[in-house]
């Protein structure tokens, strides 16, 4: 199958597990969060931190926890179904709930003045702008998946733990860069209109189908699994990704402001003709400007 990893559960010398790095690495990341929630709720108790927002943060270490920590991580080196099931977790449904945390938004209340300024100068710099795009993101996130498994990339992923990592690493950010392009509530300065992303959020559930698809049928499919592994993936793919995009769909509709309606001219222009109706309508009600009052008798 390609896959040639240390035995499931154990270091290949008898020494550390495998699964424990991840988790003490997901650990750390709980435990920096509640910190930053601690300290933004200090410095400014009215406003303090919302409990959802933390909920987000937590379920999505969790979705990781699943995919990266047993039974999901040897199942994942043992079958392409299960490496679909991870790639799921990884590069859809954590990301969406990491993102929903809007971690950068309290990023921004916890940093010093100083600190806060440089925080923004890089947002609203021409390369997170680019890379906050969502057709960016969408060739990073979506895009990968046909060079993954219709080149011999994937394979490449399996043949030692780095490559492996690697492709983790890609699935998680990549992800969380098209959740946040299309419905993060943090702040994005390149960000298009609702219209705009749901037209790419619809590109990007055509492609996971198109992809899964292909998969299924075989069609230049470049990954050393049998054959029912293989198009048991693509059905993960398929039904897993659908529902990941839904979920995102109801973010976007969720996380949505209406903008405020600006005043036309037409709108200003009644205003006024209101206004000298009102006028009129004082005076004939004998209420006389000051002028004529003082005219001669």
């Amino acid at each position: 199958m390609g896959h040639h990893l240390p035995e499931h559960g154990h270091a290949a010398g008898g020494g550390t597990p495998d699964w424990l790095p991840p988790a003490l690495l997901l650990l750390a990341a709980c435990g920096v969060h509640l910190l930053l929630v601690r300290r933004a709720c200090h410095r400014n108790p009215a406003l303090g931190w919302s409990r959802w927002r933390t909920g987000w943060f937590l379920g999505g270490i969790l979705l990781l926890g699943v995919a990266l920590l047993p039974p999901v991580a040897p199942f994942a080196h043992e079958d392409f179904r299960g490496h679909m099931v991870q790639h799921l977790l990884i590069g859809m449904y954590a990301p969406l709930a990491l993102v929903l945390a809007a971690p950068v938004t309290l990023l921004l209340r916890t940093l010093p003045a100083s600190g806060g300024r440089r925080l923004t100068a890089v947002l609203h710099s021409p390369p997170a702008r680019v890379l906050s795009h969502p057709a960016v993101a969408l060739a990073l996130s979506t895009g990968g998946l046909a060079v993954l498994y219709f080149t011999p990339l994937y394979n490449a992923t399996t043949t030692g733990p780095a490559a492996h990592w690697l492709l983790h690493a890609h699935f998680l950010l990549s992800g969380c860069l098209f959740a946040h392009a299309i419905a993060g509530p943090d702040p994005a300065p390149a960000r298009p209109g609702v219209r705009a992303r749901l037209v790419y959020l619809g590109v990007a559930i055509a492609a996971h189908a198109v992809i899964a698809q292909l998969m299924y049928g075989g069609f230049r499919v470049d990954i050393h699994a049998p054959i029912d592994q293989v198009q048991g993936g693509a059905e993960v793919m398929y039904y897993g990704g659908d529902l990941a995009e839904l979920l995102l769909a109801a973010a976007l509709v969720a996380t949505w402001r209406p903008e405020p309606r600006r005043a036309t001219g037409r709108s200003a222009a009644g205003r006024s003709a209101a206004g000298r109706s009102a006028a009129g309508r004082s005076a004939g009600r004998g209420v006389v400007p000051a002028r004529n009052v003082s005219g001669g008798s």
